[in-house]
């Protein structure tokens, strides 16, 4: 049905907010920052750290907020207080204060995160047999915010190199864009306030989800947590370190981000396909490959390849996870699942940025950090392969 397809681009504006600006446009920021700021790597990683722990505590409370108050309601809120903090970080320079800033935009993207993948799997529900694509066109939204992030950044930073701290210029051209697309996530969450409210937010029809049996998943997706964000975050500071100029960067970006919007088709039909942890732990393998590739050569068309291998598969680890509660649970008991799943995804994003910032200040430098990253999904793919699916009955 063409009006699920339109509400599915509609809501991944959502997708866009919470990781493609709000979690991801940090790292093009981070090497004027740095600079500016004096920042080692554990510190830069830390700001990183901040964001994913208030994701944390918002996946958390996102099972009450949604009965509550509603997916829908949710979305629209979530991504007005993300634009809301996002420029906030533009205002300040002390250390303290930008840790706390990053917290609250975690937070306020964890609620537009949650609450649109829960949407997105009642679109699914609506038409089961694109429901992996309708997953993936939300998912996919996360590249449109690294794509308009790839271009406006680089623009924002070089029209304000010669005003003291020319990064904050960025944070409110961020801000000013994820309010943009706060205003057009009106329409889709009107649309669909109807549809979530008798199945989703009847708390007498709730179902309890319970964590052990989704073990594997869990722990396999808590890993790739730890893995991916040491490369979102880094990535841009190594190529600048290895003297990339600004138009490469902006090019290496960009396509990262094309490759998520293009990997709702690429993956769609194995989202649908395995209602166990085989489609998270192949996902995870790959994305260990694109990890590792900027540690061991500084080939140009490498570095691009892991780019856009990175892109094309990293979204649709997350859209496997809602598969994965989609496939396995009844839809009373999708939003407290999708919860679970991003408070440890949240969980090891805490533990990620960090210690790959610790590394990168030791010897082995950025390129030793991603190591670490790259065997932290492979061990995430190893569990999830255990994962097996579940009876509905």
């Amino acid at each position: 049905m063409r009006q699920l397809t339109a509400l599915a681009l509609a809501i991944s504006l959502g997708a866009a907010v919470s990781l493609g600006i709000t979690r991801f446009a940090y790292g093009l920021l981070l090497p004027a920052m740095r600079l500016d700021l004096g920042w080692s790597y554990a510190l830069a990683g830390a700001m990183n750290t901040a964001n994913a722990f208030g994701y944390f505590l918002g996946a958390l409370a996102c099972p009450w907020l949604m009965r509550r108050f509603g997916p829908s309601l949710l979305l629209v809120v979530g991504s007005l207080l993300a634009s809301l903090f996002m420029a906030g970080s533009g205002f300040v320079t002390q250390t303290e204060s930008l840790l706390v800033q990053r917290l609250l935009a975690g937070i306020a993207s964890a609620l537009v995160f949650v609450a649109g993948g829960l949407l997105a799997a009642g679109l699914g529900a609506r038409d089961p047999q694109r429901s992996g694509l309708l997953l993936g066109l939300y998912y996919g939204g996360t590249g449109v915010g690294i794509v308009l992030s790839a271009l406006l950044v680089p623009l924002v930073l070089e029209a304000a190199q010669s005003v003291a701290h020319g990064w904050r210029w960025a944070w409110w051209a961020l801000g000013g864009l994820c309010l943009l697309f706060s205003l057009l996530l009106l329409w889709p969450a009107r649309v669909m306030a109807s549809w979530a409210k008798p199945a989703v937010l009847s708390a007498q029809n709730v179902a309890i989800f319970r964590w052990r049996p989704f073990g594997f998943a869990l722990a396999g997706y808590s890993l790739f947590g730890v893995g991916y964000i040491g490369y979102m975050t880094f990535v841009v500071a190594l190529l600048r370190g290895e003297g990339r100029t600004g138009t490469e960067i902006t090019l290496f970006y960009a396509l990262l981000g094309l490759a998520v919007m293009a990997s709702s088709r690429i993956w769609a039909r194995l989202l649908d396909r395995y209602r166990d942890g085989r489609a998270l732990a192949l996902l995870n393998a790959l994305l260990g490959l694109a990890t590792l590739l900027p540690a061991l050569t500084q080939a140009w068309p490498l570095l691009l390849l892991s780019g856009l291998l990175f892109g094309a598969v990293f979204l649709s680890v997350v859209a496997s996870t809602t598969a994965l509660v989609r496939h396995n649970l009844p839809q009373s008991a999708w939003g407290a699942g999708i919860s679970a799943f991003t408070a440890v995804f949240a969980a090891g994003q805490i533990i990620g940025p960090t210690v790959v910032g610790w590394i990168a200040d030791g010897a082995g430098g950025l390129e030793r950090g991603l190591v670490f990253s790259a065997l932290a999904l492979w061990a995430g793919a190893a569990l999830a392969w255990r994962q097996r699916g579940l009876s509905l009955t």
